[in-house]
């Protein structure tokens, strides 16, 4: 698909659907995220990891494909700033974000890869979920983007996936395994709860859930961005979504796993974020 066709296309679903509030209170795109009881700590600790590597305050954070500031814990990246500028290619983003902000936001929509500032603006810099969605010859400008938007001795942080997770593919034996257990409990749950029941209602069609995504690899990143800028590959999360469902349950000591993964990608940060599924980029100005 052609570069223009792919950001239409994305721009047409995130205005159409992503960024659709459904009947549960989340947006259509929370459906990619795992927001059980069970995982929940997890997740949020996860989150409040960007935090780390920002600078703790300034006047502007510029939040580069922000989306509608969809999580509680985005929020804290920006509270001691002046101002959370977001970006993003999607109308409908902004004006969600709007509700959120309100006049702690400054609102652009523009394209993560041509963006329309001055360098040495931004004190801070957060890109979440974002760079997969444009194609690679746009990645590869968006990083140089970020880092010439920044102040000098300031950081910016991208938080994105990689195609091929070392240790999502180690793990695809067990997550496999563990989704043909919970289809046979479901189904035997599922026919119990029918017995006597001969009527099916057919199965809905459901419409589009998805746009364009394409992610790379840490040798990738390395390849572009070496002698280019300074920047460190640490974790954000290592397991995905499709892990956390299949494996981690309430029943099976979810919770603990989950404190012994942190506390595992706390102490190997480096190592699981190279080999994890999500990788936190930090770029130094």
């Amino acid at each position: 698909m052609e570069k223009p066709l792919i950001k239409e296309e994305v721009r047409q679903f995130y205005n159409r659907i992503g960024w659709k509030m459904e009947s549960d209170g989340f947006y259509q795109n929370a459906r990619y995220e795992d927001l059980r009881p069970v995982s929940r700590d997890y997740i949020h600790r996860c989150h409040l990891r960007v935090n780390r590597y920002l600078s703790p305050s300034g006047t502007y954070l510029l939040d580069a494909g922000s989306g509608p500031v969809q999580y509680p814990e985005y929020l804290t990246y920006s509270e001691n700033y002046q101002y959370r500028v977001c970006l993003d290619i999607s109308i409908v983003a902004l004006k969600e974000a709007r509700k959120r902000l309100g006049d702690h936001g400054l609102f652009v929509v523009a394209d993560v890869a041509n963006l329309p500032f001055k360098a040495n603006v931004f004190d801070g810099l957060v890109s979440l979920h974002t760079l997969h969605h444009i194609p690679t010859e746009d990645k590869v400008k968006a990083y140089q983007d970020f880092h010439r938007v920044l102040k000098p001795e300031k950081t910016g942080v991208i938080v994105n996936g990689w195609t091929h997770s070392a240790l999502m593919q180690r793990s695809q034996w067990l997550v496999s395994l563990m989704e043909r257990v919970g289809n046979w409990v479901a189904k035997r749950k599922n026919n119990i709860k029918q017995v006597g029941n001969t009527h099916q209602e057919p199965a809905k069609k459901s419409g589009p859930t998805g746009t364009f995504i394409q992610k790379l690899d840490a040798d990738w990143l390395r390849d572009q961005l070496n002698g280019k800028m300074q920047y460190e590959i640490w974790v954000w999360r290592s397991v995905n979504v499709r892990f956390l469902r299949a494996v981690i349950h309430r029943q099976l000591a979810g919770k603990l796993l989950l404190k012994i993964l942190y506390r595992l990608e706390e102490r190997f940060p480096r190592y699981f974020g190279e080999k994890g599924q999500y990788p936190l980029v930090v770029i130094h100005k």
